[in-house]
């Protein structure tokens, strides 16, 4: 019972600080609206299920195990971020409202979006391979394994579900929108420090 309080609070912990993840669904739900948000919160949960895999099934110890190999991921992750910060931060285009929702990604756009960004996260990485191997019992079942890699996938829908629904109301997006240059440069800056956080101390280390 300590284990799953643990792993409770570890998550909730984890989900609701600030990071890539919180930037896109936030973007997202401004941009494009409630609908656009949601999905990419769908591919955030989603994603961390790579993350859940990997550790259950032993191959997060070969990654933390070899410098290149972690470096490798931390790098693939950065840029990946940094490409969508400077996309966000070169964004010129100004929308109304209604051209906002009428320019909406496809769905599978947006679910990609959110799962890439989870997937390719070493922050997210981290926190599974923490929360497996300073938690998790090593006799604990694989059903019992499995079983807290869905809640973390749930906890991760659930709250960025609600950051969705809170970014996406019409005058919360009205405002946002007036002000959308600015916010994606601010958006944009953010995603491009988060990924220098991840790499610089990696890179320095190496």
């Amino acid at each position: 019972m300590n284990e799953l309080f643990l792993v409770i609070a570890i998550t909730i912990l984890a989900v609701i600080s600030p990071g890539p993840d919180f930037a896109m669904v936030t973007r997202n739900s401004y941009a494009y609206g409630r609908r656009s948000g949601l999905l990419a919160a769908l591919g955030i949960a989603c994603g961390v299920q790579v993350h859940v895999f990997y550790t259950v099934f032993g191959v997060a110890l070969i990654i933390t195990q070899s410098p290149m190999l972690f470096m490798a991921m931390k790098l693939l992750g950065g840029g990946y971020l940094v490409y969508l910060g400077i996309k966000s931060f070169t964004h010129k285009s100004v929308l109304t409202l209604a051209e906002a929702s009428a320019s909406a990604p496809g769905a599978w756009q947006l679910f990609g979006s959110g799962f890439l960004t989870n997937a390719l996260n070493p922050k997210t990485m981290l926190f599974v391979v923490a929360a497996y191997s300073q938690v998790v019992q090593a006799g604990s079942s694989l059903t019992a394994n499995l079983a807290y890699g869905l809640f973390m996938s749930l906890t991760h829908w659930a709250w960025f579900s609600l950051v969705a629904l809170f970014f996406s109301t019409q005058r919360l997006r009205r405002r946002m929108l007036e002000k959308q240059q600015v916010i994606d440069k601010v958006i944009g800056a953010a995603l491009i420090g988060l990924a220098a956080c991840l790499m610089i101390p990696g890179v320095a280390q190496t």
